[in-house]
C-alpha cells in the first residue's frame, strides 16, 4: 500500500491551545449526545441473506457519502490558513499517489483528496459493481480497507480540530453517532488495523456503547492522558 502514510510530529507549541481544546469531544455533556440509543452493533452485523461483499460495499458508500456530508458542515471552517496540515491527535497524514510520491498538504486538500478517490472507486463497476451477476474484483477487500483508512483520517480531524464548529451548529450528536457506527462496523469486519484508530481508542471506549447507561468510562490502557508518545505513529500497512 503506497497510497497514504501517517507520520507524527510532537508539537507542544502548535498553533492551538492543546489544554483547552485537546480532549473536549470526552466531556460527558458531548459523548452522551447521540441520534440513535440503541446498541450499533446491531446495524454492522452481516444479515444471514446477504453476500459479505454486497454489505461491505453498501455499507462502504453509505460511510463515503456521510462523512462527506459531515465534513462539508465545517468546510468553511478547515481552510489552508486554519489547518496548515492534515492532523489528528500527534499525528500528521502526508498524501501518497499512486506512484508513492509523498505530498505535504493542508488539510482540506487532504480532505479532497481522499473524497475524490473515494468518489472515484464507489463509483467504479469494476469494483463496486450494482449489476446482478457481476463479480466482485479479487482488489475489492484491501480497496474497502483503503477507503475506510481514509475516511478514519477526516472523522479523527473533525473531532480534533473542528469538535468546537459542530458543537456551535448542534451536529455534535450526528458526528458522535457516525463515528460509532463506523468504527463498530470497521472493527466488526477488521477494515483498519486497530494500530490505526488507537489514537482516538479513547472516544472509541466512551461512544461505541449504547447511549441510556451512561457511567463515566472506567479507566484503561488508552486513556488520553496515558503516554501520548505511544500512540502518535501511525505505520504504513
Amino acid at each position: 500500500s503506497q497510497w497514504l502514510t501517517g507520520k507524527s510530529k510532537t508539537k507542544p507549541n502548535g498553533k492551538k491551545p492543546p489544554a483547552e481544546e485537546k480532549k473536549q469531544y470526552l466531556e460527558p455533556e458531548f459523548t452522551k449526545i447521540r441520534v440513535l440509543d440503541f446498541d450499533v452493533k446491531e446495524l454492522v452485523v452481516l444479515p444471514r441473506e446477504i453476500d459479505l461483499n454486497e454489505w461491505l460495499a453498501s455499507n462502504t458508500t453509505t460511510f463515503f457519502n456521510l462523512i462527506n456530508l459531515q465534513y462539508s458542515t465545517i468546510s468553511e471552517f478547515c481552510t489552508g490558513e486554519t489547518c496548515q496540515a492534515m492532523t489528528a491527535c500527534n499525528t500528521i497524514y502526508y498524501w501518497y499517489d499512486e506512484r508513492g510520491k509523498k505530498t505535504k498538504c493542508t488539510a482540506p486538500q487532504y480532505v479532497d483528496f481522499v473524497m475524490s478517490l473515494c468518489q472515484k472507486l464507489v463509483t467504479d463497476e469494476e469494483i463496486f459493481p450494482t449489476k446482478y451477476g457481476k463479480e466482485f474484483p479479487n482488489s475489492f477487500e484491501s480497496l474497502v480497507k483503503k477507503i475506510c483508512r481514509y475516511l478514519f483520517h477526516v472523522l479523527a480531524h473533525l473531532y480534533w480540530a473542528h469538535f468546537k464548529e459542530t458543537v456551535a451548529l448542534d451536529l455534535q450528536g450526528h458526528l458522535n453517532t457516525l463515528y460509532a457506527h463506523f468504527i463498530v462496523f470497521v472493527r466488526e469486519f477488521n477494515l483498519v488495523d486497530p494500530k490505526e484508530t488507537c489514537i482516538m481508542d479513547d472516544l472509541s471506549e466512551v461512544i461505541c456503547t449504547p447511549a441510556p447507561p451512561a457511567p463515566p468510562a472506567p479507566p484503561s490502557a488508552t486513556t488520553s492522558s496515558s503516554s501520548p508518545s505511544s500512540q502518535n505513529h501511525v505505520t504504513e500497512r
